[in-house]
């Protein structure tokens, strides 16, 4: 879609060179594609060059005797493809450590990347980084190709090295190059976590490879030879390993499920079990949504109309007409301008996650209930009582295309997007909605990854309220009830020598302490200091281990991809309990954002500033959205906290993870659920966690998301 704006940016966009540049599609059948017990797309231990359909995301879990593996991977692009795994090492010595770790938990991070499409002549050809961020444990590299033989045979070959240049292994032909090539350093686990760029491709390499057969669509059946040797395991007598060739099969029981049994060297039973969703695709189709009212045409003679008979059709008849068919749809409108020939209306859309299907549903209502002589509809789209932008239509626009092929499209080639205009001339309406609302809902917190103890939960019962003061200024709090936790009397962590502050480290006292407690209670205010500039603050207690004082300003044009903001905060530790009192520790923290909006619905963000802990540093994060509203991204941060300060894992990172409820129920709502799968969560680059920061409050509204959204202007 397009859509004209009186002002637009010209940058280009990076991502859309990427994605232009990489593979569009594989050419090959994907007949018959599954995943390996690290989670990636392949054989049974060893890769392929193949990749998965373009956003979906497979959750893995497998193991044999002794070792279990839990990998989320994401296709972030068509050639493109990420890996976060945990596991577990059972009686698993580190080298160079003492004793014996009895379990031994393991974070890793894989990128692979395909270069080309498989053609009638040509196999695919892949590169890829196994645990190249982490403690190296499961360290590999490797160069693979794939070819498929009809719609049943595909056989892969490839060259790896690290662990997949152990079994088998001869002179590294990259020695040719360079003799740095020739000795691969041994692994230094050390706190993990950081980039092992001296590992990357040397020492010895080795040959992989092996066959998949699809013997039906269900059933997939595969042979490897695998060139991992299993050197440290073998050495601490936890696997066996009689032979290289590893034998498997894969059944597809249901449709994105995957379960997979294997004969590994001569001596393990292993399974796996994949789940696979396609955030592309809804489950109810197009929805659930309640069907939309028609549009009314008018005559020929009533486009011409200059003025409509205000003693016939008064203007407040109109506006209270409109207000109570609107909130109908989920639309609180708070304020309108009339006149002969024009409307303006504000308003706030709380049903529809694309402001371009509220809009659509409201261009409806407009035409089924004003004067024929009004010919142009402004809408302005509200969030928090600020107004977003402005996108005028002309009304006969509407009755043209709404029944025409292609006329999703020829109405946004008319459209024209602005900001938002000077509230005068607008008549503010009364609310005819309840200001306070709440609700009672179960809540769950599951924190993984954590050496010590890698899987804690904790559940109970929320009652959450808000109160909207004016369309602008909305005090919310929740109150949680614990109803269970299989957390053990956590002990008080105290910075050791240069260790930073313990500003997330204690976590588990307050789930400890806080059984009953105030989760969060804040006042908070959006504004318009002038146009395209936001603002908020928000006071109280912010969060759950935080109260003090967020402020926040951000430059977003409406028909910019940049947005640029800065946010300054007084934060104070609370107490375990979560009560109302506060601990001493205090501290000033802020960052300078810079926000972007890619082509392809992603989204980059760079954070510049102090954190929790006093630390300076910066945060990167690179999100994918989806038209339905899942998104998947990835951050890192690296502040002036040395690795070693930091602690295990050097450094945060994480994938985050946010699923649209609508995606779930099938029925019209904004809201979603969110997580965050960070491989620790430490002290370092942690930063204050604050409801409705700026930039996703008003981005709904602007020229990219709206955009994205317009396909939905008519659903």
């Amino acid at each position: 879609m397009t859509i004209r704006a009186m002002r637009r940016g010209g940058a280009a966009s990076l991502l859309a060179l990427l994605a232009t540049g990489a593979v569009h599609a594989q050419a090959v059948s994907d007949r018959g594609l599954s995943y390996t017990l690290y989670g990636t797309p392949g054989l049974i231990e060893m890769p392929s060059a193949l990749s998965a359909k373009d956003g979906q995301i497979a959750a893995t879990i497998g193991g044999f005797d002794g070792q279990v593996r839990t990998t989320f991977t994401f296709q972030l692009l068509p050639g493109l493809s990420g890996s976060f795994r945990y596991s577990r090492i059972d009686d698993y010595t580190l080298p160079g450590s003492e004793g014996q770790i009895e379990d031994y938990f393991d974070r890793s991070f894989d990128l692979r990347y395909r270069f080309n499409d498989e053609t009638a002549i040509l196999p695919a050809f892949a590169v890829g980084l196994q645990d190249f961020l982490g403690t190296g444990a499961y360290g590999a590299e490797y160069l693979v190709a794939t070819k498929t033989f009809g719609d049943k045979l595909r056989v892969t070959a490839g060259l790896g090295w690290g662990r997949l240049g152990s079994q088998g292994g001869f002179d590294n032909p990259l020695g040719v190059l360079s003799s740095e090539f020739d000795e691969r350093p041994g692994l230094d686990f050390g706190e993990g976590g950081t980039f092992a760029v001296d590992q990357l491709f040397k020492g010895d390499a080795a040959l992989f490879g092996g066959m998949e057969y699809a013997a039906t669509d269900d059933l997939t059946v595969k042979v490897e030879y695998a060139s991992d040797a299993y050197e440290r395991e073998t050495e601490l007598e936890l696997i066996e390993r009689d032979s290289s060739l590893n034998y498997g099969v894969v059944y597809r029981p249901l449709p994105g499920v995957q379960l997979g049994a294997s004969w590994l060297y001569g001596s393990e039973l292993a399974f796996t079990g994949t789940f696979l969703i396609d955030p592309s695709e809804r489950p109810f189709g197009p929805g659930l949504d309640p069907a939309p009212s028609p549009i009314r045409i008018r005559q020929g003679d009533a486009r011409a109309a200059s003025t409509w008979d205000r003693g016939v059709i008064p203007e407040a008849t109109i506006r209270t007409a409109l207000q109570q068919a609107l909130a109908a749809e989920g639309v609180e409108l708070s304020s309108i301008q009339l006149s002969d020939r024009a409307v303006r209306l504000r308003y706030t859309n709380t049903r529809y996650r694309a402001e371009a299907q509220a809009m659509g549903r409201i261009a409806r209502m407009l035409s089924l209930g004003l004067p024929d002589s009004i010919e142009r509809f402004t809408l302005e789209p509200m969030q928090r009582g600020v107004p977003l932008s402005a996108v005028t239509l002309n009304r006969s626009d509407i009755e043209t295309f709404f029944d025409t092929a292609g006329g999703t499209q020829a109405l946004s080639e008319r459209l024209v997007l602005t900001d938002a205009g000077p509230a005068a001339g607008l008549v503010d309406l009364p609310r005819v909605d309840d200001r306070f609302s709440y609700g009672l809902a179960p809540y769950a917190r599951i924190t993984v990854f954590n050496g010590d103890d890698p899987f804690q939960v904790e559940l109970g019962a929320q009652i959450s309220g808000r109160y909207e003061i004016t369309d602008s200024i909305v005090a919310s709090g929740t109150l949680r009830q614990q109803l269970y936790t299989n957390r053990e009397n956590p002990e008080l962590v105290v910075a050791e020598g240069d260790e930073p502050y313990p500003v997330r480290r204690n976590a588990a006292l307050y789930a400890d302490q806080g059984t009953t407690g105030i989760r969060d209670l804040t006042l908070a205010h959006y504004g318009r200091a002038m146009p395209d500039v936001y603002t908020r603050a928000t006071g109280g207690y912010l969060e759950e281990m935080y109260g003090g004082l967020s402020t926040e300003v951000l430059w977003k044009p409406a028909d910019s991809r940049l947005g640029l903001g800065a946010e300054v905060n007084y934060a104070r530790q609370r107490d375990f309990d979560l009560g109302f009192g506060f601990q001493d520790y205090d501290v000033v923290t802020g960052h300078a954002s810079a926000y972007y909006d890619f082509d392809n619905r992603f989204y980059g963000q760079l954070d510049v500033g102090r954190y929790l802990a006093g630390d300076w540093g910066a945060t990167v994060t690179l999100d994918r959205e989806f038209e339905n509203g899942w998104a998947v991204g990835a951050y890192f941060t690296l502040t002036d906290v040395p690795f070693e300060a930091y602690g295990e894992g050097s450094f945060d990172k994480g994938i985050r993870v946010s699923i649209p409820l609508d995606y779930v129920v099938g029925q019209p709502t904004r809201r979603e659920a969110s997580t965050s799968l960070a491989s620790l969560q430490r002290d370092g680059g942690a930063k204050l966690r604050v409801d409705g920061r700026l930039y996703e409050v008003v981005r709904d509204g602007h020229l990219n998301d709206l955009d994205d959204g317009w396909g939905r202007f008519w659903k």
